[in-house]
């Protein structure tokens, strides 16, 4: 059967070379490859992509490949993540519109409207944290509590929307829904995007549909600061599972990544000396946690893992109390950050 996305994904691996030249710039063309640092546009050798090759198949040109952080896709990620489109409909008119080819025209199309501004982007992003309130007191505070985190209302990455718009895949109508909102920033502390945890009614769990958590904007290489970093910086992927070693132990700088393929591939600052991959008990939490580690090895931190005695952290937490989760870190935590248990 005709598929178009087939045939604009052809399409765009056939002129792999001119969107590597528009969405990737900082790179050059080196024999059948286009190579770049990564999918931000960095300088570097990490990415690459293909401009020869078979239409499909192991080789198949306008595939790439990042082998620092081990995320692979077609030239429709890469569009998308350099543009921040985050609708697949969307996403396909900027690839029309980057082959030349003309937009489809809808039958008895209404009369268009003034355009709104693109979702999914950082601007958007920022629109919607700056919207939201602190959480202490608020259905999100109520959610966290209920994961037994009390800590949430004193930390500026949290914030509460009432009315945050929700829709499931297939659905045709948006609803507003109540929503743990948690800013993206950048090494700069430049907002990139948003992650958003709908939450039940009455703030105890999540909101009862399909899709609980959704994440805009620019993720790729950066986090949920709920605690800046200093000489140590400790990671790991969900927010509640981050907030949990909060909870153990205060005198921690902490950060979310919100998942695992996030977890490999985020930017470690500079000044930090020691890091901690707080994992999820999981296949694909311990492999991000072995990307991540050999890239700070790479560069001279040093690197612990701090592994959980169920499924992760929060579990912990809920399941044994904080006092037993601070006597369980102690025992993989170094010296150096021993003071810091009695926090």
């Amino acid at each position: 059967m005709y598929s178009e996305t087939e045939d604009l994904i052809r399409a765009l691996a056939e002129n792999a070379e001119s969107v590597c030249r528009a969405y990737l710039p900082a790179g050059r063309r080196e024999g059948s490859y286009w190579i770049v640092g990564d999918l931000q546009n960095n300088p570097g050798r990490s990415l690459f992509v293909r401009l020869t090759g078979p239409t499909s198949g192991p080789g198949a040109r306008g595939k790439w490949q990042d082998a620092a952080v081990g995320l692979h896709g077609d030239l429709l990620d890469i569009i998308r993540e350099r543009t921040g489109i985050s609708r697949f409909p969307d996403l396909l008119t900027e690839a029309r519109a980057h082959l030349g080819r003309p937009q489809p025209v809808l039958p008895d199309a209404p009369v268009p409207k003034k355009a709104k501004a693109p979702g999914g982007t950082p601007a958007a992003a920022s629109r919607l944290f700056a919207a939201s309130m602190p959480i202490a007191g608020t259905l999100a505070d109520t959610y966290l509590r209920s994961r037994g985190l009390t800590q949430g209302g004193r930390l500026s990455a949290l914030g509460f929307h009432p009315k945050c718009w929700h829709r499931d895949e297939g659905q045709t109508r948006s609803l507003p829904r109540p929503a743990l909102i948690a800013a993206v920033t950048d090494g700069a502390g430049a907002l990139q995007g948003v992650h958003r945890t709908w939450l039940a009614p009455d703030g105890q769990g999540k909101a009862r549909v399909e899709t609980q958590r959704r994440a805009m904007g620019h993720l790729l290489g950066n986090a949920v600061r709920l605690i800046p970093h200093d000489d140590i910086l400790v990671i790991g992927e969900g927010i509640e599972t981050m907030l949990s070693l909060v909870e153990a132990v205060p005198g921690l700088p902490v950060w979310a990544a919100l998942s695992s393929g996030h977890l490999g591939a985020v930017l470690l600052p500079k000044e930090v000396q020691r890091l901690y991959i707080a994992i999820d008990r999981d296949p694909a939490g311990r492999s991000a946690a072995e990307r991540l580690s050999a890239r700070a090895t790479e560069v001279g931190i040093a690197v612990r893992v701090l592994e959980p005695r169920l499924g992760d952290f929060n579990d912990d937490l809920r399941a044994n109390g904080k006092e037993a989760m601070r006597q369980h870190l102690a025992c993989q935590i170094g010296p150096e950050e021993r003071h810091r248990l009695s926090g």
